[in-house]
């Protein structure tokens, strides 16, 4: 999986699977743009992945708005001089009983997820599409494709669903600019995004008593999942568009 001369940009970057995929992107040769909403968390992120700063930028900003979308994709051509690979990767995750959702909480999975992933690939498609060619991969989520009782988070799992619902309608669509759209849905990963409504305590024990359910006997870690978005990014899945693959320990093989 080489990537020289191929740019990529990584919203939600400046930790957990984004910081991983694009650590590896650049071990594989690749350009990289980051974006999230903490200035301080993407320079740490930048200066953590290359030191040198010459393969890696980033771009602050609030992705619900399509001017952080364009900017992304200004810096992008500034630097690297084109975008290849867009990855999709916002997210959050706060399991809510359904009756507690309040309207804020359902718009910020809306933005978040929905409008984060929309505005970033009509900002990149039309560049793609002087390319000849382009992939997005988008990481979306196995609440999205199975309610899991233990974590009632059902508009977490309907934004979630409805970035799997674009990667299928956007693969059609582009197949014929040979871009190519494809999701990952993990499971249970230990990334940072739990100590949004866990304390550090309350981390180690729950994510500790989530790795007997899947059937691999552990949780995933980032380098799991980014190591499904590289693939999907490549060469070596030319053929392949409009797939949601499970990065899951086995946990949808079991769910009848």
């Amino acid at each position: 999986m080489k990537f020289v001369n191929k740019t990529v940009i990584i919203t939600g970057g400046g930790s957990g699977i984004g910081k991983k995929a694009a650590e590896l992107f650049v071990k594989f040769g690749a350009n990289v743009i980051i974006n999230g909403r903490n200035d301080k968390k993407l320079q740490t992120a930048v200066n953590d992945i290359d030191p040198s700063g010459k393969k890696v930028s980033y771009v602050s900003g609030d992705i619900s708005l399509p001017d952080t979308s364009k900017k992304l994709v200004k810096k992008a051509i500034e630097l690297f001089g084109s975008v290849d690979i867009l990855v999709n990767n916002t997210g959050k995750f706060v399991p809510t009983d359904f009756l507690n959702y309040q309207p804020d909480d359902i718009q910020s999975y809306l933005d978040t997820i929905v409008k984060g992933t929309v505005y970033p690939s009509q900002a990149v498609i039309p560049e793609m599409k002087k390319a000849g060619k382009g992939v997005i991969i988008n990481t979306g989520s196995m609440w999205a494709l199975n309610p899991v009782e233990a974590t009632p988070s059902a508009i977490y799992s309907a934004a979630m669903a409805a970035r799997h619902a674009l990667t299928k309608n956007m693969a059609l669509e582009f197949a014929k600019d040979q871009i190519r759209v494809n999701a990952v849905a993990p499971s249970v990963v230990e990334t940072p995004i739990y100590n949004n409504f866990l304390s550090k305590d309350e981390v180690s024990k729950v994510l500790n008593s989530f790795n007997d359910f899947h059937p691999l006997g552990r949780n995933g870690q980032p380098i799991d999942v980014a190591n499904a978005i590289l693939f999907l990014a490549s060469d070596e899945s030319a053929w392949t568009t409009g797939v949601i693959l499970p990065v899951d320990g086995g946990v949808t093989s079991r769910i009848r």
